[in-house]
């Protein structure tokens, strides 16, 4: 079904689509009825998925995979597969939201620190008139214990029928979760959203819109949350810059042999 095209980074896929275009293309995973899992990779995304071969799975079936920040924009301006825009999930969220409003979606908040996700629901409840919020819940989910582990979490979602669930609980367990439950919460389409939650909720603040335009998100996040974040930004996230030269010296060296 997917006609959209479709580059890599450090292997991981991204599809060439804009804000619009992503939130079509969620409509026709909705509309097909078979249901669906929509990834939105960072920095953090494309290393791990380096050395994670459970998320290298998720991606290889993912149905729609956004650029969730600039440094992954102008990667692949760099790299001559030059993507149209950023569509992190924090873009995504609120105006998906409102497109499920119209087209009267079942939508479910998965995830987030306890009471986040209802906070958000009860924002999203004044914000986006008509939206239909069937559930949240804030599970602790531990992908490393047996799948049977989490069969509850499957039957409390899928009693709602959700269209939508919006799945927040961080890189890389969101995506291995929504890869593990995308079958059996089918026809729902599952995304994950990262802190969009918590966005939503107000429990964090979200980087202003030129902060985010110019790459320091993340400057913008360490400032605001140093001890969670401290190593991955300024220790883990920097392999990045290798993996980008690897790809950059692959490419000069297939330049060279024509």
């Amino acid at each position: 079904m997917r006609s959209r095209s479709r580059v890599q980074i450090g292997g991981v896929p991204l599809d060439s689509v804009t804000l619009d275009g992503a939130i079509s293309a969620i409509e026709l995973l909705v509309s097909s009825g078979q249901g669906g899992a929509v990834f939105t990779p960072n920095v953090d995304h494309v290393i791990e998925f380096t050395k994670n071969a459970r998320l290298r799975q998720a991606y290889a079936s993912c149905d729609l995979s956004l650029v969730d920040g600039m440094p992954i924009l102008w990667a692949s301006r760099l790299l001559g597969r030059a993507l149209p825009e950023k569509v992190s999930g924090s873009d995504l969220v609120e105006p998906l939201l409102t497109r499920a409003a119209s087209l009267g979606w079942r939508v479910f908040l998965l995830g987030g620190q306890e009471g986040v996700a209802a906070l958000a629901q009860a924002r999203l409840a004044e914000s986006t008139p008509g939206l239909s919020i069937v559930g949240t819940l804030a599970p602790r989910v531990d992908m490393t214990q047996p799948k049977e582990s989490r069969d509850e979490i499957l039957r409390a979602i899928g009693a709602t029928r959700p269209h939508i669930v919006l799945v927040a609980f961080g890189a890389p367990k969101q995506e291995l979760w929504i890869h593990e439950a995308r079958t059996a919460l089918a026809p729902a389409v599952l995304l994950g959203v990262g802190a969009s939650l918590d966005f939503i909720a107000g429990t964090l603040p979200r980087a202003p819109a030129w902060v985010s335009r110019s790459g320091l998100e993340w400057l913008y996040r360490l400032s605001r949350e140093p001890k969670r974040l401290w190593k991955r930004y300024l220790l883990r996230d920097p392999l990045f810059l290798a993996i980008l030269l690897r790809e950059l010296l692959a490419i000069e060296r297939k330049d060279s042999l024509r």
